[in-house]
This record gives C-alpha cells, sequence and structure tokens, in this order.
C-alpha cells in the first residue's frame, strides 16, 4: 500500500487553483517514517492571480511562477491508495478530487487533543514539540516543509492511538475522528450533537450542502 503525505499552496480559498504541490511516500504505518528517495515539490502557474491572503502565507508570488508548467498538469503518482495531509480534503479538491482514501491529521488532533486552543499544524507542532517547533516552523506554508512537519504529527498520533498496524487502521480511526460530537456552527455551536434539538437536527438534515460526517453524527 501507498501513502502519500501531502500539501498544497493555492492562490487563495476562494475558487483555489494550484500553486506549489509537494509530497513525500510515507512508510510503516506502526512507525510513520520518510520512504526513501527525493520528496517532491513543484510550483505551477495557475493562470489567474494569486489573493493577496494567500501571498501573506506562502509568500509565493505570481513573478515567482513565470516559466513554472501549468497547474492542470499536475497529477499523483500511479497506484497511490492513501493521501495524507492536514486538512487533506482541502487538497484534495484542489487537485480535482481523485478517488482515493484520505487521512486528516487535524480531524485527529482534533479527537486526541481536545483541549487544544487550536488544531492548526504550527499549533499541534508547538504542543506536541516544544522545543523544536519555533526552529522547524522557520520555513512554514512551504509545501514541501508542510509535510516534513505533518510527517511529526503523524508519528505523534499513531503513537497516541496505539493500536495502528497498517495505513488502513489509520484511514479507519480518521474516518471516526472526521464525525463531530459537537456542532460546528450554527446557533447550538459547541452544543454536544446528541443534545441538538431534534426539529434542529431534521432541518439540518433536510439540506443539500452538509458535511457528510455531520450528517452521520446527526442521524447517530
Amino acid at each position: 500500500m501507498i501513502a502519500l503525505i501531502f500539501d498544497t499552496e493555492t492562490t487563495g480559498i476562494d475558487d483555489p487553483v494550484l500553486v506549489e504541490a509537494a509530497y513525500m511516500q510515507a512508510i510503516n504505518a506502526s512507525s510513520p517514517r520518510q520512504a526513501g528517495g527525493e520528496l517532491f515539490c513543484q510550483r505551477y502557474n495557475p493562470g489567474k492571480p494569486i489573493s493577496l491572503g494567500a501571498m501573506a502565507t506562502h509568500h509565493i508570488m505570481d513573478g515567482d511562477l513565470t516559466g513554472c508548467p501549468p497547474a492542470s498538469e499536475f497529477s499523483l503518482p500511479a497506484n497511490v491508495d492513501y493521501l495524507i495531509g492536514h486538512n487533506v480534503d482541502f487538497d484534495w479538491r484542489v487537485i480535482g478530487e481523485p478517488d482515493i482514501k484520505r487521512i486528516c491529521t487535524l480531524a485527529l488532533c482534533r479527537k486526541l487533543w481536545p483541549e487544544a486552543d487550536s488544531h492548526s499544524q504550527s499549533a499541534m507542532l508547538y504542543l506536541l514539540e516544544r522545543n523544536t517547533a519555533r526552529a522547524r516552523l522557520g520555513s512554514a506554508h512551504s509545501a514541501d516543509a508542510d509535510i516534513r512537519v505533518c510527517l511529526v504529527l503523524l508519528q505523534h498520533i499513531v503513537r497516541h492511538l496505539s493500536d495502528i498496524s497498517t495505513w488502513e487502521d489509520l484511514w479507519a480511526a480518521s474516518e471516526l475522528a472526521r464525525v463531530p460530537d459537537v456542532m460546528p456552527f450554527g446557533k447550538h455551536k459547541g452544543m454536544p450533537i446528541a443534545d441538538v434539538p431534534a426539529d434542529y437536527k431534521r432541518w439540518l438534515l433536510r439540506q443539500d450542502d452538509v458535511d457528510p460526517y455531520l450528517l452521520e453524527a446527526l442521524r447517530a
């Protein structure tokens, strides 16, 4: 089974287009580490301007992408079984939603460390690797730096779960972690889903754009 830790940088939140992609193959789900070989990192021309907010995050400017291949040319290697990332669904959508299982370290961090006041990748590194976090995050928000941080978080996650032996085990744990325990938005935000009024649950279940994991929680 091939598992890739994956990250992108994009033109912004609204209608994002790829400007940088990076991935590394991870091996040994019970004790994740980088497989041999080079880490892939490539910049792409999105064919549209980068938003100021995105530029302020990843520091890639439009002029840096002159001569880069178009974003439409990006593709994952063949025969990839699992894609791993922090809020991996965002990166997955940017590359066209390929048919592949996704392991979300953000969902797993929220489940394992609910007391943290932030579950961003950088915040989790400060929680779990306080002595090295500042040095590691010196180049944060470049795609290649972010996947190295994600690997560190993945190692902590697996140690805390303790019963992971395969990537399929980790994917199953990620799927469970994605199902929320509390309402993530709206007038009942923060309320345990079990306590959300039945009429509000019924209303949400009739909506077309509700996250499928929230739907699972509402139906439980």
